[in-house]
């Protein structure tokens, strides 16, 4: 099967799915079984997933480490992983390692335990990232947080390529208050300009 068939055929394949699990570290998905949805996982010849989905919520993993590797044994190409299901586990951060998969559009991280909304920033290096969840962290209780305000804002100008956020549909009207939003709270970086001393 050349990369192009693959692309057009993963899209539809269920996901790799360690919900449920009971999972505290990613080396553990090597050992532990899928979860079986209705429609059964097809493998390449060397028994890896043909998926471009992988979802380890409702576990209680509160770090990354070994992802991309572990991810590597276990999809057939991972370099296409679009999908990526991290809810409700303890995550305090956005690992830097999610950054790595550029084919990355849809991103679930509710129910986690991220504190600080710039960790949003690392994302913003992901071209195809059009859905992505953050309610039901403690970034909700930072002063003067409001889920229609100050979050959602600040996210829509560091994701401006993002379609869905929290499972809400960003609007022409999203957009507009965002960028409002930005001119009034985020200055702009100073350029500085070296002066030729002669």
């Amino acid at each position: 099967m050349s990369k192009q068939d693959y692309t057009n055929t993963s899209v539809q394949e269920p996901p790799l799915d360690y919900s449920f699990r009971s999972i505290h570290v990613i080396q553990d998905l090597i050992s532990e079984k899928p979860r079986t949805g209705l429609r059964p996982l097809r493998h390449s010849k060397s028994g890896k997933s043909l998926t471009q989905s992988l979802w380890l919520k409702n576990n209680v993993l509160n770090d990354l480490k070994d992802f991309k590797h572990v991810v590597s044994q276990l999809l057939e190409h991972p370099e296409n992983l679009a999908w990526i299901d991290l809810s409700f586990n303890d995550l305090t951060s956005i690992d830097p390692v999610l950054t790595t998969f550029f084919n990355l559009s849809i991103l679930y991280l509710h129910g986690n335990s991220i504190q600080r909304l710039g960790e949003v920033n690392k994302l913003a290096v992901l071209p195809r990232l059009r859905s992505l969840t953050l309610h039901g962290n403690p970034i909700e209780e930072e002063k003067g947080y409001s889920p229609s305000l100050l979050h959602r804002q600040y996210v829509l100008c560091t994701l401006p390529r993002v379609t869905t956020f929290d499972f809400s549909e960003v609007t022409k009207a999203d957009r507009t208050t965002a960028e409002v939003w930005k001119r009034m709270n985020i200055k702009p970086k100073k350029v500085r300009i070296k002066q030729n001393t002669l």
